[in-house]
Formats: C-alpha cells, sequence, structure tokens
C-alpha cells in the first residue's frame, strides 16, 4: 500500500536534515495518514478512507465528504474516491430532478 492520501494525493516528500554544521543528509517527510470512516450524506453511507489528517480538517472545513470531493479535481484523487465522487453527482442529480 503507497504512502498517499485518497483524497488530497499528498505523496512522501524528501528533504534534508540540516545540522549546526550545515551537513546535509537525505530524509524523507512522510503525510499523517489514518484510516477513517466518512459518512456521505447525500448516498448515506459510511466509506473507508486512508487519508492524511490535514485533509480531514479540510473535509470538516468543507462541511462534509460531499462537499470536498466535488470541489476536488479528479487527478489527486484515487480511483475509489472518483468512483464515490461520480455516484455523489448521480444521487444529486436524481433527487433535484425528482425535485424539480
Amino acid at each position: 500500500m503507497s504512502r498517499m492520501c485518497e483524497l488530497s494525493g499528498k505523496r512522501v516528500q524528501t528533504g534534508n536534515n540540516v545540522s549546526h554544521s550545515n551537513i546535509r543528509t537525505k530524509r524523507l517527510f512522510r503525510p499523517n495518514l489514518r484510516k477513517v470512516r466518512l459518512i456521505s450524506d447525500s448516498l448515506g453511507r459510511t466509506v473507508s478512507f486512508r487519508i492524511a489528517m490535514s485533509t480531514l480538517r479540510s473535509v470538516d472545513h468543507r462541511e462534509g465528504l460531499d462537499n470536498y470531493l466535488l470541489k476536488a479535481r479528479d487527478t489527486e484523487l484515487s480511483t475509489k474516491a472518483r468512483r464515490l465522487k461520480a455516484e455523489i453527482k448521480k444521487k444529486q442529480a436524481e433527487t433535484a430532478a425528482a425535485s424539480a
């Protein structure tokens, strides 16, 4: 399993540790990934994702998983998240057509 956030696309980054004497050694910056279950309001079910905790704050800021996915670019989403986004769009289109 890759160390990548399924919603934001955050990956492992490389950089340097720099000591007081300015000696540089390679290091990795890993995203803080956790497995969480998020609720989709329009679908009415929970979905499990492996996401970064900073992304979880972004999901809360956008007031839910559905809004986050609808505003997110497809290039940074995993295939599982892209499928869920398509399901949400379809469900919202059905409810809009039924209410109109």
